[in-house]
């Protein structure tokens, strides 16, 4: 395990902390917690193999979070002494006393064990800002120079982001935590442009962000790039001549490259406690899965399970413990396609009869005050489960989808449609060929409970995102949604190119 960066273990964390706590105890506060966070991020963008964009940047700062009289205060600010640690405190307990008439309910917060000095570090092994920029450039120039060598790709377009984000985290109960997690995504575009035509086409690496460091990069034992950039012109080519759908009911084997965002928009979400009770409204919407349909709502069919899990290594949203002060696990969601549970922060549990929070409490960034975020919210695979090629075998006409494009979805979870990178079209139980223009269109229940079988763990990939958006004023968190490849029965294709033009 890398060892926390000293240079944030030299910043005066724990008299800041005492400072904060101790002026919020004074001044009668139930409760009290404080962040001191250093989130560090750059991006890289090369066009055709040339270096585009390079940015660098740091964001340090301090957060203090009250409840007083049973109201929520909040403060934060950069001075980082102890006169303005304290001075946060008394912002946030007077902030909390001009909201005290607008709380109808007193805030209270669900049970934790106090964990005090300990420290959590992700999986990975190289820091990708130990590695020089030169070589950071040099790899994504590498690999878009082979694209751009290919047949077919007329453009080729690269980026890189990573982060090194380092929190600590005391409060009065006596939780003190260190933590430190780096995270990392690249991806490539080929372009195809037909100058005659005017038109051009476009296929995207699959490549998941992820919670390793720099070796994603370059051991192919944790990513294959070389395979997936040799890989790339062809499925270009052949995208670029394949016919259009024709719309219908088909049969779907949907890799899990397309289905993380599936999972992410018509669960993750929607299974969140806070959208599920309406407090998360006016930012897209609140759940069609409501609390008085726990373990009653019927929301798949009985292959389907769920957890939501901020445990798992590499995943973005893993962590060792909230922005609460829990600790983080695994739990159930969904099982053998029941609605069994929600994404907690410790306000939510102990108002709704939950003993516990289950660790989904973050703030993204020291200037944003903590909200129910989601897990990495996953789909479970059959111990003993099919491959893919099994699945596609079981198909007499359908498609196979590969990677994610655009979706659409409504302000309850409910209806939706999504599109991809890649449509392989099945007859007789084999690839036959691409497709294009192709959507699959459903409600949540009515798709989840289409789905027949679920691929073995050799079909499970852990994908993600690093622009997951909620609240007001708004934030936004990396998350993890892993899965295995599934198969789906006569879901609705739309041809998105003749819908475009109603």
């Amino acid at each position: 395990m890398p060892d926390v960066d000293p240079a944030f273990l030299a910043l005066p964390l724990r008299e800041l902390s005492a400072a904060a706590l101790g002026r919020a105890s004074d001044l009668g506060a139930e409760h009290a917690d404080f962040r001191l966070e250093r989130i560090r991020g750059a991006g890289i963008g090369v066009r055709d193999g040339h270096l585009e964009s390079s940015t660098d940047s740091e964001d340090l700062g301090l957060a203090v979070r009250v409840v007083h009289e049973g109201t929520w205060g909040f403060a934060s600010g950069v001075v980082r002494t102890p006169e303005a640690a304290a001075a946060l405190a008394e912002r946030a307990v007077a902030t909390a006393r001009v909201s005290r008439p607008l709380s109808s309910e007193p805030v209270v917060l669900a049970p934790e064990p106090s964990y005090a000095d300990v420290t959590w570090v992700s999986a990975y092994e190289t820091d990708p800002f130990d590695v020089p920029e030169a070589d950071r450039v040099g790899r994504l120039v590498e690999l878009s120079e082979r694209l751009m060598a290919a047949d077919g790709v007329d453009h080729v377009d690269a980026h890189l982001d990573h982060v090194l984000e380092n929190k600590y985290y005391a409060d009065t109960a006596g939780t003190v935590t260190t933590q430190q997690r780096v995270r990392l995504q690249a991806f490539f575009t080929a372009v195809n442009v037909d100058r005659a035509g005017g038109a051009f086409s476009s296929m995207r690496t699959i490549a998941p962000p992820t919670g390793h460091g720099w070796e994603f990069l370059t051991d192919a034992s944790v990513y294959d790039w070389d395979a997936e950039i040799a890989e790339l012109p062809g499925l270009l080519r052949e995208h670029v001549k394949a016919p259009s759908v024709e719309a219908g009911r088909y049969d779907l084997v949907i890799h899990p490259s397309n289905l993380w965002l599936t999972i992410h928009e018509s669960i993750g979400h929607a299974t969140e406690l806070d959208r599920a009770l309406g407090y998360e409204a006016a930012y897209a919407g609140t759940s069609f899965a409501t609390l008085d349909q726990l373990d009653r709502l019927q929301y798949g069919s009985a292959v389907m399970n769920v957890t939501g899990d901020r445990t798992v290594p590499h995943g973005l949203a893993t962590i060792g413990w909230d922005d609460e002060g829990v600790a983080t696990s695994e739990f159930d969601i969904v099982r053998d396609g029941v609605l069994v549970g929600y994404q907690l922060n410790r306000q939510m549990a102990a108002a709704n009869g939950f003993g516990r929070s289950n660790g989904c409490a973050l703030a993204d960034s020291p200037g944003h005050i903590p909200l129910q975020r989601m897990a990495n919210v996953s789909l479970r695979p059959a111990p003993d489960g099919p491959s893919v090629d099994e699945l596609i075998s079981r198909v007499e006409r359908g498609i196979y989808i590969v990677g994610d494009r655009s979706w659409s979805i409504d302000m309850q979870r409910f209806n939706f449609q999504f599109t991809g990178q890649q449509f392989h079209r099945i007859e007789d139980g084999r690839i036959v060929g691409q497709l294009r223009d192709v959507a699959y269109q459903a409600t949540t229940t009515d798709f989840w409970g289409s789905m027949e079988a679920v691929g073995g763990p050799q079909t499970y990939v852990l994908g993600g995102a690093f622009n997951c958006g909620k609240g007001q004023p708004g934030q936004v968190a990396a998350v993890s949604h892993g899965c295995p490849a599934a198969l789906f029965r006569d879901v609705n294709i739309l041809n998105t190119r003749s819908e475009a033009g109603r």
